[in-house]
């Protein structure tokens, strides 16, 4: 790879190292946010609100689909980045082969399981029926890109585990625009509904999976098997198998578990009436913008960390933590200056300066969330940390504590009609400080000691 593309974590100044690998993650996010809201402009304005709200359902249901490929990838991208700083190439190919075939064969389970539970989908969600005679439109057509998100993400996984953010960030960047245009072709130009907006996702989803394969396999060495020294059988030995699934499905259970609290919360949101829900769907929305930079600065972490884990650098991820700590609080104070100044203007972003009583729960919702960001981003730092020396339940267990306390309390402190909706919105910085100490407590107690096994003996 042209190392120009790649980011050395294991030399040289950490704080730059981290800033620069994270930059196009982070732009990368940001990118994949505006093409959700042109998709939705473009379908809203021009197919109508029924359509509209049939195309958001069916986005909840990918997002938590994608968010289980996401999980599996993620969790062996750690795996890679432990062998590559251990420089440990066999193992590494390896780790590539049986993780590859491992998620290839979950995503054929969850492809076929989503196409014979189509019809089912509809009464589970309870999908009123004049909206799910669109949504199954759609899902008919974008089920069929589920296999393209595991092939993107697999190999942008392994693209940044060795250092590489830059080239994920260029093929999802030609994939969102060249969504945006065949949206506008197959919605716009040519009447095609619904199904136009799921053909427009699906053909930009595959592009961009050949792209970064192709890419992958010309400028990845590690692609590049000796068929007289590599045997996949050994790649696929249990010890192998084990050790790739340890990493990869508790990523996953992890990114699963995050998701299902979210959808339980909303539950309890929708309990209140269409006020709260619509203040808590733009204010969602602003939340996902606003700290989405932190997110990307934890999964960077992930990588320093592995890499230098691989390589037993413990000094050098101990001084890692203290500098990602102290950029993240600084950035999450910034940022919640600002969503807390500008709350109201932010809202009427999404909501018409008329609905006063949607905007004034909303902001109540940003003053209270938004000042306590510094806690999603430590957390967030927590799961590459612990991801990145091999523990991944440990981000299962945070995740747990952070998502069980919300839910809990938004279900318990709401039920008070001294409280009420106020309990929903103090529940979610209770569960991010719960588990911060927790995260942070673990580490020091037992940081020395997980930090002192040698990557090769994870």
């Amino acid at each position: 790879m042209g190392k120009n593309m790649q980011t050395d974590m294991i030399n040289g100044p950490i704080i730059r190292s981290l800033l620069r690998f994270t930059l196009p993650m982070v732009i990368g996010n940001l990118l994949q946010q505006c093409y959700n809201i042109a998709d939705t402009l473009i379908v809203g304005r021009v197919l109508g609100a029924d359509p509209l709200a049939a195309v958001g359902s069916a986005f909840t249901l990918m997002t938590f689909l994608t968010s289980i490929l996401l999980g599996l990838c993620m969790g062996s991208g750690a795996f890679f980045s432990i062998r590559f700083g251990d420089n440990d190439i066999k193992e590494l190919q390896k780790g590539i082969v049986a993780s590859f075939i491992l998620i290839f064969l979950l995503t054929v389970l969850i492809n076929g399981a989503a196409f014979l539970l189509l019809n089912r989908i509809g009464g589970f969600m309870n999908v009123p029926e004049e909206i799910w005679v669109f949504m199954r439109d759609y899902l008919e057509i974008i089920f069929c890109g589920i296999f393209a998100v595991f092939i993107y993400n697999f190999f942008a996984c392994l693209l940044r585990a060795v250092g590489n953010s830059a080239v994920p960030l260029i093929f999802l960047a030609v994939s969102a625009l060249l969504n945006i245009g065949l949206d506008i072709l197959f919605v716009v130009v040519i009447p095609y509904g619904v199904q136009g907006a799921a053909t427009a996702t699906v053909i930009a989803q595959y592009i961009s999976a050949a792209g970064i394969t192709v890419y992958a396999f010309i400028k990845v060495p590690y692609l590049k098997f000796d068929k007289s020294e590599f045997r996949i059988g050994e790649a696929l030995s249990i010890n192998s198998v084990k050790e790739i699934a340890g990493f990869s499905l508790l990523t996953c259970v992890q990114q699963s578990v995050m998701n299902l609290g979210i959808l339980m919360v909303q539950g309890v949101v929708n309990s209140f009436g269409g006020v709260v829900m619509t203040a808590f769907a733009a204010a969602v929305k602003i939340d996902a913008f606003a700290y989405s930079p932190a997110q990307d600065f934890g999964n960077a972490f992930s990588t320093f960390t592995a890499q230098n884990f691989g390589a037993k650098k413990r000094e050098r991820i101990r001084e890692g933590f203290k500098a990602a700590l102290m950029i993240s609080v600084i950035f999450c104070l910034i940022i919640s200056a600002a969503v807390w100044i500008f709350s109201r203007q932010l809202m009427e972003i999404f909501v018409s300066g008329e609905e006063t009583k949607i905007i004034s729960e909303g902001v109540r919702y940003l003053h209270i969330e938004g000042a306590f960001y510094c806690g999603i981003g430590c957390l967030f730092l927590l799961y590459g940390l612990y991801r990145g020396v091999g523990r991944p339940m440990m981000s299962v267990i945070l995740t747990v504590i952070s998502l069980g306390t919300r839910v809990a309390l938004a279900y318990i402190l709401s039920a008070i009609p001294a409280v009420g909706v106020l309990g929903i919105w103090w529940a979610v910085p209770i569960g991010w400080a719960l588990a911060d100490m927790a995260g942070l407590g673990y580490y020091m107690i037992y940081g020395r000691k997980i930090l002192r096994k040698g990557g090769a003996e994870i």
